[in-house]
């Protein structure tokens, strides 16, 4: 069995603490999850693969190319759980055309000015969803505008609706977005996994150390192999999910770029 991603990272007393500790027992999944995708959008990715430092020139968000060594386990994962019919719910951010909504967004980075256009040579939305993973007929997309996909958004009313006990969250930036949302579904006690492959950030120290930290306290980080094998156990139309209404997942009226 491998070691786990963030070891590399820790000290030996470290290590020692945590084995002393009783933290980072196993949860194990839940009855009714759902699948939640955080922010793998073009701000984050960037529109094809490229060397990070040469991509944030663009986008000042982009993870690089741990963004796309992550898209085919996403892919997988999302096709596994449209397949069973367990809900897909997607997040992104939201703007005013004017950006004053940034609010505390503008404080730690000198380049968020740049959010308030597209990028040179592309008419590309950074909040637009990737493609290659995009949103289908019966997915759930939630627009929000601070890390946590349960921060003012509906997060919680559609997971009462659809009767989840759970949910396995993948995406990005695994230290950002992806702990805030796994903070918040621990705080309304809900069980939650991640699928290991299944996130990344631009930093792949915080990457991995959060990793650790949230598989310590708050989640069971497992690869996704084990997800879809769970996927694979549950029971086909569980759900009651959208009907596929073309306007499911049309963008709210005072969306600006990112």
């Amino acid at each position: 069995m491998s070691e786990p991603i963030w070891n590399k990272f820790l000290t030996e007393r470290d290590k020692a603490v945590f084995e002393a500790s009783g933290y980072g027992s196993r949860q194990g999944f839940g009855r009714r999850p759902a699948l939640l995708i955080i922010d793998v959008n073009y701000a984050f990715c960037d529109e094809r693969p490229m060397p990070i430092l040469e991509s944030i020139k663009r986008w000042r968000n982009s993870c690089g190319e741990d963004a796309w060594v992550a898209m085919p386990y996403l892919k997988s994962l999302i096709e596994k759980a449209r397949e069973k019919g367990v809900p897909v719910i997607y997040t992104t951010g939201v703007r005013r055309a004017d950006n004053w909504d940034n609010g505390s967004w503008s404080w730690k980075n000198n380049r968020s000015d740049e959010d308030r256009s597209n990028r040179p040579n592309t008419n590309i939305d950074g909040n637009e969803i990737v493609a290659e993973i995009a949103p289908g007929p019966q997915d759930i997309v939630i627009y929000k505008q601070k890390p946590s996909g349960f921060f003012g958004s509906n997060m919680t009313s559609y997971l009462t609706l659809l009767g989840c006990d759970s949910v396995i969250v993948t995406g990005t930036t695994t230290s950002g977005c992806v702990r805030a949302t796994v903070l918040d579904a621990f705080s309304l006690n809900y069980r939650i996994t991640l699928a290991e492959e299944g996130c990344f950030d631009r930093s792949q120290a915080s990457h991995a150390i959060n990793l650790c930290d949230m598989n310590a306290k708050y989640a069971d980080v497992v690869k996704t192999a084990e997800v879809l094998a769970f996927f694979d156990s549950l029971p086909i139309g569980m759900f009651d999910l959208p009907k596929g209404s073309a306007t499911a997942t049309l963008k709210p009226k005072l969306a600006a770029n990112l």
